[in-house]
């Protein structure tokens, strides 16, 4: 048993780690990419640049106590597992990968961002039972609002199956753009919860539905009224997570009805937002990961490859 490498380069956080394979531990380091105040994201271009920037600054960092022996490397290389699911931004981990296998002549294993999230979230839990049987799986973030549903496979670890989704604006770009009203910096997500935990109004929230889709860019122009209209930014801040919150909750409601009680995973920047998870969990029992293993990370990745690896 040895320690597999994991590499994240998404469009938020560029991300590396260890896993252990005999203690199970996992160590990581990761660093957000730098944006400009007043603005809600990066031109991929700029995350490219930004990655190749950090990349050698966390390797360093990582074995710097840890030089053991690897076994095994896993890299995002992809947003999802599907066809035409491209980022210029997974490039950057996807080349250091390529000549980190060549020099140490360990193979690579190539995996989808989304797998990584779900799996970190798992490992989380103390849940990685479930990789045998079939659960549902929540993403939500800056890119994704999806629900999953999520099924063992014979030549893969798991079959991602998408069930809904946002039809519009993601969760997490409805968070930093409310945020963007708020004066917040980017990412607003912790900013935005700090403030809406100040809110003591009731709120009722009613979300725009399609099925089981949801629509969430709604949110952000009714922040904007409400903003003109001289509310208070703990009531905007709160208005724009119970609504996110309520979207949630319908979805989760939605694919119990329809497809029967199976657990729930909720993975994704979004999914560590206090109000949102005592929420779910308490009505739905949810499985929230810890937040530093619910946001961006390559955790799940180091995970993955060692997986891959000892099926070989």
């Amino acid at each position: 048993m040895g320690k597999t490498l994991g590499i994240d380069t998404s469009n938020y956080t560029t991300s590396v780690a260890l896993y252990d394979e005999q203690s199970g531990e996992i160590i990581m380091e990761k660093k957000l990419l730098p944006v400009k105040q007043g603005e809600v994201g990066l031109r991929q271009s700029d995350a490219v640049f930004a990655h190749v920037n950090q990349l050698s600054e966390l390797f360093d960092n990582l074995f710097l106590e840890n030089r053991h022996e690897i076994t095994a490397i896993g890299v995002s290389t992809k947003p999802r597992n599907v066809d035409g699911s491209y980022m210029p931004c997974f490039m950057v981990g996807n080349m250091a990968a390529n000549i980190l296998a060549s020099v140490s002549g360990v193979q690579k294993h190539e995996f989808s961002h989304q797998e990584g999230h779900v799996v970190a979230a798992l490992y989380s839990l103390n849940r990685l039972d479930l990789l045998k049987r079939e659960f549902y799986a929540f993403h939500v973030s800056g890119g994704t609002t999806e629900l999953l549903s999520v099924t063992p496979h014979d030549e893969k670890n798991m079959d991602i199956k998408l069930i809904a989704r946002s039809l519009d604006l993601k969760a997490g770009q409805a968070v930093d753009r409310v945020g963007a009203i708020l004066g917040l910096p980017f990412p607003s997500g912790p900013r935005l919860e700090q403030l809406a935990l100040l809110c003591e109004e009731k709120i009722v929230a009613k979300p725009s539905m399609k099925n089981l889709d949801c629509c969430l860019s709604g949110v952000e122009n009714q922040c904007k009224k409400l903003k003109e209209s001289g509310a208070e930014g703990s009531y905007i801040a709160r208005f724009c997570i119970e609504n996110i919150k309520s979207a949630i909750d319908s979805m989760t409601q939605g694919i119990l009805n329809l497809y029967g009680e199976k657990p729930i995973v909720y993975a994704g920047g979004v999914m560590s937002n206090s109000i949102i998870k005592e929420f779910i969990s308490k009505k739905y029992n949810g499985l929230f990961a810890e937040p530093v293993y619910s946001s961006d990370n390559a955790a799940g990745i180091a995970l993955l490859a060692s997986i891959k690896h000892n099926e070989n």
